[in-house]
Order: C-alpha cells, then structure tokens, then sequence
C-alpha cells in the first residue's frame, strides 16, 4: 500500500469514479495539495497531525448493487471492478456488519471483532442509513493473510441512483508509519469530525467541487454538501490522538516522479542493474498514464449511445468529458446534421454553417449561457483553430490562449465579450467525423489553474472524438431514416376531417415499432352522393416500404372506385381483381362501409378483416356486427357480400385493425371482447374515447403489429333539414327550380346564401335538362354543417371545366360555379351522375 504523508487536510469524495480525477488530475491534485504541506499541521485543540491515507472506495445504489469499485478497493480488498461492479454490496464489502454474521461462504472468511461508530453497514443498507457510520474490521483477504480494515460510510440522499459511498483503510500501514517518537499506537478507530474542527475549512469546502469526478456543479455541490454536514472523516489513535484524513493514492508528485525516471533512463543508458526501488518504475510511469487512458474511454464509451436520438447522445458525449477530461465542452455541428438532412457534401469552408448544440461546463450556473447560448449557428473564419479543425479533420490544441487569440475568437461573437472566459484557459478543438467526413467538433477547455492539454490529450481527444464522431452519426442516420419513414407514413395516411356530412369522424395511427414506423395499415373516408360518407380500413400483410407501397397505391385505388359511387361489394370485387393484376403478393384485408344519414343506414362490405364495433346511443350496448367475412383482398375468385345494418342518431361505429386486438400467444376473443367494453366506455369526446380504447388495449403487451383504428359518431340529418324536388326534361323548369330554392333557403333563414345558390342552381339544373335522355332531373338541398346542394341525371359523361372566350356562348357555368363555391365536384351514379356544390353557412 502506499505510504502515509503528514500535512494539510484536504479530502475528495466521488459517486461513480475514482477519488482523484484522472491520469494528470491525480498528480496535480497532490501537488496541489503538497504546495501547502506543513511538518505538523494541528486541528483546533487536538494537537494531532493530518494523515495522508490511501482509500478503497466504493459507491451502493438504491438496489444494494455496487456501482463504483476503485482502484484501492481492488488492491484493499482483492477483488478486480470488472467483478465487482454490479454485484450485492453483502457479496463484496469486507467490513463488520456489511454481511450476516453467519455468512461463511464470502471470499474473505469470517470477520473480527467490529469497533464502529453508528448503526453497522448492513443496517444501512437494508434500512436507510441517514447519518454516517464507521468501523473496523479485521479480515483475511484471498492470499490467507489478515488485514485491519477502517471504513467509514456516508448516506448519499437526493436525485441520481447513488445510495451509499464507502471509504476504507489499511489500518496496518497507519501503524506502520507512526514509529520513531510517536507513541505506540495500541488502538486506531475511524471516527468523525465537523469541518469546522479543523483549520482550513473553508478552503476544504471550496476545493472539494473543482476535484470530484464526473459529476456536473449541481451534483457535486450536493455531495459536498452532504459530506461536509455529516462529518469529514477522522482517525482516533488510542482514543487521544484525532487525526483528519486526507486520501493518498501513491501517486509520486512530478519532481518526485521526473527525478525516478531520470535516475531509470540514466541506469538502463549505463548498462547497470536496475535498482530494486524502480523495478516498476517503467509499468508505473511509462504505462499507467496509457492504461488510464484506455480505462478512460472505455467508460466514456459506455456512457455514451445508450439512445438513437440525436439531441440525447450530443449531451451524453458532453457530459461524459465534463470534469473528468475538460471543464468546458462545447459541441458543433454542421448545419445538414443538426436540420436532418442527410450526410453533408464537401469539405466545410468559411460560409458553412455550425450550430451551437450544446456547452457542458463546471463555472457557476448561468455564466456560458448568455455568452454563448445553445442554438447559436455562425461561421468561422478561416485564421481560427476551430477552421483548421473542422476542414483538415485532425485535432488542434492550444495549450494557453493568449490574450491576442482570445481576442481573435471573441471577434465573432457580436456585442458579447467571451475573452473573460476563455483567456488564459488550454484549448483541444476535436473534430467529429464519421466516413471522413467532419460532422462537427467539440471545443474542450481547461480552467488556467488546471494542467495544460499536452500530446497524449491530443491522443486521447481524437480518439474520443473519433468513437463520438461514429455514435452521432448513426443517430443521425437513425434520425434521418426516421424523419423518411414519417414523412412517407404521413403523406400515405389521410388528414380526414373530423366532421363530415351527419357524422363526426377520429381516427388513431400506432407504429408496430419504434424502429418501424412504416406500415401496411390504413384508414380513409370519401366523401359520396346524397351527403353520404364512406368509411374504410385496411390492412396490407407485412411491414415495412413494401408494404407501405402497396398500401398506398390501395388507398388510391378505394378512394377512386369510392368517388364512382361503387356499391361496397363491388367495390371490394374490384380490389381483389386489381391486387391480384398488381403480384401474387398482393394481400390485404379492408372493411369498407358507406353511411347514409338521410336513410339512417350503414351497407358494410368485408374482405378477411376483423368485424367492426357498433355501439348504440340508446342504452350503450356495444356488440361485434355480424357479417360474411371474406376473403383477403388478392386472394380472387371468393365472391363478397354488402349487409345493411339500421343506425339511430348517436350511435358509433368503431374499425380497426387486427393489430389494436391481437396479442401472440392470446386468442382474438380476449382482445375483441376488451374492444367491445372499451369502446362502450362514455367519454366526453370522440378523441378520448379513441383514447380510452388505446389504453385499454395498448398495455395489455405483446403488440409487435402496427394499428389504424377509425371512429364514426353517426349523427343522421333530420328530414327538416333536406328538402327534394324532380323536374322534368324542360327549359322551362330552370326558373321553377330557382324559385324553390329562393323560398326554402327563405325558410331555413339562410337568405344570405340564396342569390349565390339560385344562380349555381340555374347553372346546374340548365346543363342537367339540356344533356338528359329520358329520365328527371332531380334537385336536393341538405343543410347540415355547409349547405350541400346536389343535381342528378341519367346522363353518364361528367362535365369538365372550359376556358369561355369573349364570343362563346357556353362554358361558362362551371366556372361561375367554381367561382361562388367553398367546394363542388361532379360523380358517376348508378342512374347517371351527380353534380354538387357547398356553400359555408353565415354565422349566426
């Protein structure tokens, strides 16, 4: 074990890491503390020396887990990290009252005589430890020898999984290292002092936030908090002596260290033996800085792409560097990456684009913030580090930035100084690339009483740049991959309205998966003759582009054969024949419903699909509707069949696809019966009872399908509000059909709407008695939500909107009409066609 110094107390805790920084940060952390060193420091009436000694650490989380082994514990206890690291604490810990008493099977046999302060640690473990304890154990370690263990235990309370933080000793080489005048030392117990017993509080409280690893300012000043308030860690030597500890990793300080490697290179160039005190010497100096290094980005590593979104792995790339590598980070990226807009063309230059996406700092909270904010995007003149960075790819440092550079870089930031807070400071610009291509770059900073960044950082930087560089770009692949699947999914699923002609209308569309969001199902409504509404829902088989694709061309297909009015059996006849024109793959079910709400009716046509849900407004019973069921869509030769079911004003139909009811492993039924209950659930809109049936359904686990559900409210139109008329093949009928409509507007007080519509209605009734054949004209006006007026014949050819010029006599009614109406259109009918028009009601 390392040897034990004498002098001013300073202290480091951690959470997750070791006490001390890293490679640099350890030694200039002892340096740091060594410059003040004093023979015999004393606390306030004590009159006992400060002891410098090395410490195991270990941190507990909430589940009794290891999650920080350091390096003393391994070389106190025997027990390598890679083992100990999330392991029970009671299989691990060494020390009186971590384990039952009984316990035989542990590593270490069975413990000595516990001398603690407080509740033991298995207590605190178990039970919730809200103050510190301490003790001493005596032990035998894997080698069969015995060893004197102090250990001392602080409660760690507030956010984070940190529960318990274990500090322990080497009570032997305390023992060993008080000889000469000291008296004999017949007992060594771990206690605790208040900071305030000792001189150089202050400056302890001050310090202790700049060397805790790994944590951001908010978590280090609540650990210090913490540690301060409960206690700083003190020896009792025969109940007489209090000594402060101070943790001593061994760690020879650099005049020490340089003279032993002068002394190793002076020896090997002679050609004389090595002398037995620097026999490690090359593994410790020479390869421990190398080794750290390594241990360090495996970490960073693992902290690093837990996620594939793109702003939550830019702030864990930060954060892993912050404090333990830099005090500063700051992350660019170019302006492609960060608007997902695929991977960037070309080398950047002075005009490119970077955006501020993150600064990770250990200053006061606030003090970056409006100097340089997040989301910040500016370009870097070329006499920059960070130019020089990003377009020949390589790392650049700076090991102090002068006063002329910080004036050079602050020159960019219009109407703020940043030269405050980053003169004087090391810099280590980064780039992140992916593909040799520069995605971005980290700016890393150093406060100018810490170590300057030298060659090996450089190292260290690129590489750690280098395993960002590949973690942001596949999240920004995953990004860009997913903004396409959106996008497609989004322009193949239609923005239905929520009201429609006698009907209210929600629907719900869920990803089979997170990494799938394109999939085969679907949901459409069309808009038909005589205010009807058709609903459908489809589902092609199989996931993915592909079935994507056909989906949509599917959709296309419904929506055309549903705006000719094709009777729902037939509509889905026509289906079949077209997928199975399409490929042999071509399969899918569809449930297709048209709602008439004069009538009071829904014809519903199914193909393989699950049956739809009707529930009734009369007394809310909900039941499955019992139809012939079909056969999948591109299957051919299986006839379908169109059923009429009776609705009343009120009354919701539910559709939806296999994907919302069907779980692996379960029957259909159990899912179909949790619709049917759900959707009879009284909600105060259509979008919460949409909701109430995705939760129900939704947790019940297992869904790997994607879903589309479709909800109708059928609200009928009152025969109040609908009024009819025929006429017959004859000119003269136009001016009856303007009077008709003048008066019934008159009626219904809409008399703001009746110039416009007896003009569009003259217009269309004069086209309609001048192209039928034998049959009557028939007129209907349905005022609803827009007042929908609707012309019929039995002529079969659609008209088509012309370009009238100054001398033509015709071809100018369609385009009086497209003028006057909120919307209009023309459709074939099974008698002939029928040609509409709406118009917005006035508000009242």
């Amino acid at each position: 074990m390392p040897h034990i110094a004498y002098g001013q107390p300073r202290t480091v805790v951690t959470r997750g890491t070791d006490l001390a920084q890293s490679w640099g940060e350890r030694a200039w952390a002892m340096e740091r503390g060594a410059d003040r060193e004093a023979p015999h420091s004393h606390l306030a009436g004590s009159g006992a020396p400060a002891g410098r000694v090395p410490l195991a650490v270990v941190v507990v989380d909430r589940e009794g887990l290891v999650s920080h082994w350091s390096t003393g514990a391994r070389r106190l206890f025997g027990t390598a990290k890679e083992s100990a690291i999330g392991r029970p604490v009671s299989d691990l810990l060494p020390v009186s009252g971590a384990l039952p008493a009984d316990q035989e099977d542990s590593p270490y046999g069975p413990y000595g005589t516990h001398d603690g302060l407080g509740p033991d640690l298995g207590a605190s473990i178990d039970g919730g430890l809200s103050y510190p304890a301490a003790g001493s154990a005596r032990i035998t370690v894997l080698d069969g020898g015995r060893v004197d263990v102090l250990w001392w235990a602080y409660p760690l309370v507030g956010p984070g999984g940190q529960r318990l933080l274990v500090l322990a000793a080497d009570a032997a080489a305390l023992r060993l290292h008080r000889t000469g005048d000291d008296p004999a030392v017949e007992r060594i117990a771990p206690a605790f002092a208040l900071h305030t017993d000792f001189p150089g509080a202050e400056e302890l409280a001050r310090r202790l936030p700049e060397i805790l690893p790994s944590m951001s300012v908010e978590e280090s000043a609540r650990i210090v908090g913490q540690v301060l308030e409960l206690g700083y860690p003190i020896l009792e030597f025969s109940q007489n002596d209090r000594v402060p500890v101070t943790p001593d990793w061994g760690v020879p300080r650099r005049a020490e260290r340089k003279a032993r490697r002068e002394r190793l290179v002076q020896a090997r160039a002679a050609g004389e033996p090595v002398p037995e005190e620097l026999q490690d010497e090359g593994e410790d100096l020479e390869y421990a800085a190398v080794r750290e290094r390594l241990e360090f980005l495996n970490e960073v590593s693992g902290k690093i792409g837990t996620s594939l979104d793109l702003a939550r792995t830019i702030v864990e790339v930060s954060k892993a560097v912050v404090p333990r590598f830099t005090d500063v980070a700051g992350t660019y990226l170019r302006e492609q990456v960060v608007a997902g807009e695929g991977f960037p063309d070309g080398v950047p230059d002075t005009t490119t684009m970077w955006h501020r996406v993150a600064v990770e700092h250990t200053d006061e909270p606030g003090r970056w913030d409006d100097v340089v904010p997040v989301g910040e995007a500016m370009p870097f003149p070329a006499h920059t580090p960070f130019f020089q960075c990003m377009t020949t790819g390589e790392p650049v440092l700076v090991p102090r930035i002068s006063e002329q550079m910080g004036h050079a870089i602050a020159s960019q930031f219009e109407k703020r100084d940043i030269r405050p807070l980053i003169t004087g400071r090391s810099m280590l610009v980064v780039p992140l690339k992916a593909r040799n291509v520069v995605l971005g770059f980290m700016v890393l900073l150093r406060h100018p009483e810490r170590v300057e960044f030298n060659d090996m950082d450089r190292v260290t930087g690129a590489e750690l740049a280098a395993r960002a560089g590949l973690v942001l770009d596949n999240a920004r692949m995953y990004t860009f991959q997913e903004s396409v699947a959106e996008t497609l999914q989004d322009s193949m699923l239609p923005h239905i309205p929520p009201r429609m002609a006698g009907c209210d209308i929600a629907t719900r569309y869920l990803p089979g998966t997170l990494l799938g969001r394109v999939g085969g199902d679907w949901f459409d409504s069309v808009k038909l003759p005589g205010a009807r509404t058709a609903f459908v829902v489809g589902d092609v088989m199989g996931h993915g582009l592909n079935s994507a694709a056909m989906m949509g061309q599917l959709r296309t297909a419904v929506q055309t054969m549903g705006a000719l009015d094709l009777p729902p059996a037939q509509l889905l006849r026509n289906l079949d024949d077209l997928a199975q024109r399409l490929g042999d793959t071509y399969l899918a079910t569809c449930l297709y419903a048209v709602y008439d709400p004069i009538a009071s009716e829904l014809r519903i046509a199914n193909a393989g699909h699950i049956p739809p849900v009707l529930v009734r407004a009369e007394d809310g019973r909900s039941d499955l509707l019992d139809l012939p069921t079909g056969a999948p869509i591109g299957v051919g030769g299986v006839p379908f069949e169109a059923v009429r079911v009776r609705v009343e004003p009120g009354d919701r139909l539910v559709m939806c696809t296999d994907g919302l009811v069907e779980v692996r492993g379960e029957d259909i039924g159990v899912g179909l019966a949790t619709l049917c209950e759900s959707a009879a659930h009284p909600a105060a809109s259509m979008d919460d009872a949409c909701d109430t049936i995705i939760r129900a359904l939704n947790p019940r686990g297992g869904r790997k399908d994607d879903v589309a559900l479709l909800m109708a409210r059928l609200n009928g139109i009152e025969p109040d509000d609908v009024a009819e008329w025929r006429f017959t093949r004859d000119a003269a009928e136009v001016g009856r059909a303007r009077a008709v409509v003048r008066e019934q507007l008159h009626e219904w007080g809409l008399v703001k709407l009746a110039d416009n519509a007896e003009l569009m209605v003259s217009e269309l009734v004069t086209n309609a008695v001048r192209h039928s054949h034998r049959g009557p004209v028939e007129l209907r006006l349905v005022r609803g939500d827009t007042l929908l007026c609707e012309v019929d014949d039995d002529d079969h050819d659609l008209p088509t909107l012309l370009s009238a010029g100054p001398g033509d006599e015709s071809g100018r009614g369609l385009r009086v009409v497209s003028t006057l109406a909120r919307e209009w259109g023309a459709s074939r009918t099974g008698a002939g066609k029928t040609v509409w028009f709406e118009l917005t009601l006035p508000r009242r």
